[in-house]
């Protein structure tokens, strides 16, 4: 019997940590009865459904395999739970559905104690998406952003579809390692034109970080990013920068305005998944993409993804059915 997903919807708007497990569970299934209750789940956390804006902040992190990544997650786990937040964080498997890929390995090096309910950490596949994100993952990240206080989605830098995470996140981190290359390969796939924050890793290495760091700051002043933050962190005992990359965390947050944000994220997320289902037939019986988010923009800014894709189809058909 499947779970009821409205019922799940409301736990999570109560700020019951205990319903994660199950929500996610309805949300990344394939069975006909579960994308039912997932489509309900979703319309009781709607903005439009009198839920509002979920309370969490979104953290999306990517960066290559061997950046650091999962040492910082842990110091900064650490710290956030010093403070008493509550984390969820979703990492994104980009290789095989099959196997779980690295960052299965990955979620497993992320200190926590097991035992602390206000941690919740999921692997989650990228699908078919490789690089970017799958339904399920932004659809857990929504989910999981009402209960807990802050949600870090977690994904590996492989391309140009790792730019989805900007369409998903309140605050995009990006993470490099010193002397990797990565720099120039982000510069190509048009990575660097996302982060909020930058970060790079291992900074207890000495001239080569700080070699990468002003390779880094020259890449986003190239780009007219130059008021970007660049921080040194490492993870390592005695830790550097992980203070200062949690108050440029709230500071962005603080300075952002997330629902104007998330209203944005929504409606390009409910376009990428129309043409992900349609293709470009679909996008043509709409006339195209810019009308296509002139269609989105009329809408109630509150509408979440799911109402917003069956917008798109609604009309699709219309134009379909008109001789």
């Amino acid at each position: 019997m499947s779970a009821d997903g409205s019922a799940l919807g409301a736990r999570l708007r109560e700020r019951d940590l205990g319903a994660a497990p199950a929500a996610l569970n309805v949300l990344e299934s394939t069975a006909p009865e579960d994308r039912e209750q997932a489509r309900r789940l979703l319309e009781e956390l709607s903005p439009a459904g009198g839920a509002g804006e979920a309370p969490a902040h979104v953290i999306g992190m990517t960066g290559p395999p061997g950046a650091g990544k999962s040492t910082l997650l842990s110091a900064l786990l650490g710290s956030w739970r010093a403070e008493g937040a509550t984390v969820a964080m979703l990492a994104v498997d980009p290789s095989s559905r099959r196997s779980g890929g690295s960052l299965l390995g990955d979620r497993a090096r992320i200190e926590f104690d097991s035992g602390d309910r206000g941690v919740f950490i999921r692997s989650t596949s990228a699908g078919e998406r490789l690089g970017g994100l799958a339904w399920p993952t932004r659809a857990a990240a929504l989910a999981l952003a009402y209960a807990f206080d802050i949600v870090v989605i977690e994904t590996v830098g492989v391309g140009q579809a790792e730019t989805e995470i900007a369409d998903v996140a309140d605050t995009v981190v990006v993470v490099v390692q010193p002397g990797g290359g990565d720099v120039l390969q982000f510069y190509k796939a048009g990575i660097m034109e996302i982060p909020d924050i930058l970060v790079v890793t291992k900074s207890d290495l000495g001239q080569i970080a700080e070699r990468t760091r002003r390779d880094v700051s020259a890449a986003l002043r190239s780009l007219g990013s130059a008021s970007t933050p660049v921080i040194a962190v490492s993870s390592l005992a005695p830790r550097h920068g992980v203070d200062e990359l949690i108050a440029a965390l709230e500071d962005h947050r603080a300075s952002t305005d997330t629902n104007a944000r998330r209203v944005r994220a929504r409606r390009a997320n409910a376009l990428a998944d129309f043409v992900h289902e349609h293709g470009e037939r679909g996008l043509r019986r709409l006339g195209g993409r810019r009308a296509a988010e002139r269609l989105l923009a009329q809408q109630e800014s509150g509408l979440d993804t799911p109402a917003l894709v069956a917008v798109l189809e609604q009309s699709a058909r219309s134009a379909q059915a008109t001789p």
